[in-house]
């Protein structure tokens, strides 16, 4: 599998001829946003920063739009969601936590989250992550002390901070530190199998934000 970042929440899952988009940024954000063609789409919250679909569809591919909690099955990928809440940009919002589960691989996407209190469902739900996606800062979203002590519990294998751009890369700083790690250099892709997981405990993985 390999993974890209283009900024935001905005993360590409390519495995083989299968891509899935999650939060993709829409034109009418703020934020740069990529494009690429997509097999499945995942929103978390229906923000211009996150639902940016369109730009995940070329000529007569469309990619299948998951927006909300639930259990999907598509292409043979295992996707539940669970709702949250979301307090970005101030407003009371919607977010879905998306867990995938793909090439003997469980990932977990948290979204726009700004609470870590998670709801029952998500609780008995979200164990023996392989990669989390979590964000660490902005108005509304997560402290990067809460989302470090968010990463402790929910014991991933690999941690992604998204938005560690954000605040002039302060925030990244700042959960590095609660982390006790430093020297932590960006990649621009990560590239991944299930054995090179073997080992692995709440390993931080920067990822450079790119376009298309």
């Amino acid at each position: 599998m390999i993974i890209t970042y283009y900024g935001a929440e905005f993360v590409k899952l390519q495995f083989g001829d299968t891509v899935i988009g999650i939060d993709p940024i829409s034109k009418d954000s703020s934020y740069k946003w990529g494009r690429f063609s997509s097999d499945i789409a995942l929103v978390s919250s229906k923000h211009e920063d996150f639902n940016g679909v369109d730009n995940l569809a070329f000529g007569d591919k469309t990619p299948f739009i998951v927006d909300g909690p639930g259990e999907y099955e598509v292409q043979g990928i295992s996707i539940k969601g669970f709702h949250s809440k979301s307090a970005y940009e101030g407003k009371d919002r919607n977010n879905t936590i998306y867990f995938v589960s793909l090439e003997e691989m469980k990932i977990c996407h948290l979204g726009a989250l700004s609470d870590t209190t998670l709801g029952t469902d998500a609780k008995e739900n979200l164990e023996d992550i392989d990669i989390l996606f979590v964000p660490i800062g902005g108005e509304g979203l997560l402290t990067p002390e809460k989302a470090y002590k968010l990463c402790v519990e929910l014991e991933p294998k690999i941690i992604v901070p998204l938005f560690a751009e954000e605040n002039d890369g302060k925030n990244l700083k700042a959960f590095l530190k609660e982390a006790g790690v430093e020297g932590v250099k960006p990649v621009d892709k990560l590239t991944l199998k299930k054995k090179d997981l073997e080992g692995k405990d709440g390993e931080i993985v920067i990822l450079s934000a790119t376009g298309s």
